[in-house]
């Protein structure tokens, strides 16, 4: 398939620019692959689609506050850093904004005394840079920085955004995007899911901005991800295996644990234990060898994320299901409503 297969036109005012309280208030659209049929719920009732024997699959990430502000030591001009991940101690990738402004050798100033030194160039047109600070950094970066709401969100993040744009369950700091499909779950839909004999499996892929990264090609197989670090524990890899034994569903919350979980597994379809760095890229067609159903959100045209999720699926009927969320004024992308693809 091409880059212009997976485009289509969304009305501005259904982009959300804000979260549902509470929130599992928001829509849930409900995919059936076999009957190729529609339903419209709320995401109360997501329970109401898993059975017992059944695992769901989180991504226990958690959201670090990315966005920081440097000033430029000759010129005191204002520069946003925003943190992709550290290379090492003090050592960062990261972007930069303006970023034309923002040469090899710079010194940019953080919270008037942290010194940056920028040291190179990267291949994705970040930097790296170099914090010069003893303490804890990242208790800094909790205390002075902003969320990483994406671009499509047109306001500044605000206090209210460090906890809402955050799963209930985020225990593991590094993402610098949030799993947005988790966002729906509350502690006490969690609980009733667990209460109707279905486990609740934790692995870990800290989001970076690879997944979000515009598709530049027609050719699909020209594209390459970056490279996203995850893990996934003994017991995660346990129990998904065993629910496939026992004839349960491998439910999956958001693109990044199908991601996880299709680069961990093996040729006879066990998944298996996994630290270390993913770099899938999945669009149609791929065979999928573990997941059962996958719970997400409206995607971006063009996005690789709409793409999984096409191949999950079948990309006309993930389009049918866009134009009836679209008709029927669902909220997109990452503060926006859910499917779940059964």
């Amino acid at each position: 398939m091409k880059l212009s297969d997976f485009k289509y036109n969304l009305p501005e005012e259904l982009v959300a620019q804000t979260p549902v309280e509470p929130r599992d208030s928001s829509r849930l659209m409900v995919i059936d692959r076999a009957s190729k049929s529609f339903d419209h719920k709320r995401f109360t009732d997501i329970a109401d689609y898993l059975s017992e024997g059944d695992c769901l699959v989180i991504n226990e990430t958690k959201v670090f506050s990315a966005r920081i502000i440097g000033i430029k030591e000759k010129t005191d001009a204002e520069v946003e850093i925003f943190l992709l991940r550290e290379l090492e101690n003090n050592l960062w990738e990261v972007l930069v904004k303006p970023a034309r402004k923002v040469r090899i050798g710079n010194r940019l100033i953080i919270d008037g005394s942290i010194m940056c030194d920028v040291l190179d160039n990267t291949v994705s047109g970040g930097r790296v840079v170099r914090f010069d600070y003893d303490d804890d950094f990242h208790a800094v970066i909790d205390r002075i920085g902003k969320s990483p709401l994406p671009p499509y969100i047109k306001r500044e993040p605000n206090s209210d955004d460090k906890e809402r744009y955050q799963t209930v369950y985020a225990n593991a700091r590094g993402a610098v995007a949030a799993p947005t499909a988790g966002l729906h779950f509350t502690d006490e839909l969690i609980k009733k899911i667990k209460a109707k004999g279905i486990k609740i499996v934790p692995i870990i892929l800290h989001v970076g901005l690879g997944s979000f990264r515009p598709v530049q090609v027609e050719d699909l197989t020209r594209h390459r991800m970056d490279s996203e670090y995850f893990e996934i524990s003994e017991e995660a890899a346990k129990t998904i295996n065993d629910t496939k034994a026992n004839g349960g569903n491998v439910v999956c919350v958001g693109t990044t644990t199908v991601r996880s979980i299709e680069t961990a597994i093996t040729s006879n379809h066990d998944v298996k234990p996994y630290q270390g760095w993913t770099d899938k890229f999945i669009y149609p067609p791929y065979e999928f060898r573990s997941v059962d159903k996958l719970i997400t959100n409206f995607h971006l045209p063009c996005s690789t994320l709409l793409m999984l999720v096409s191949a999950f699926s079948s990309r006309d009927l993930i389009f049918k299901a866009y134009r009836k969320a679209i008709k029927e004024k669902y909220r997109f992308y990452s503060y926006g409503d859910a499917m779940i693809i059964v």
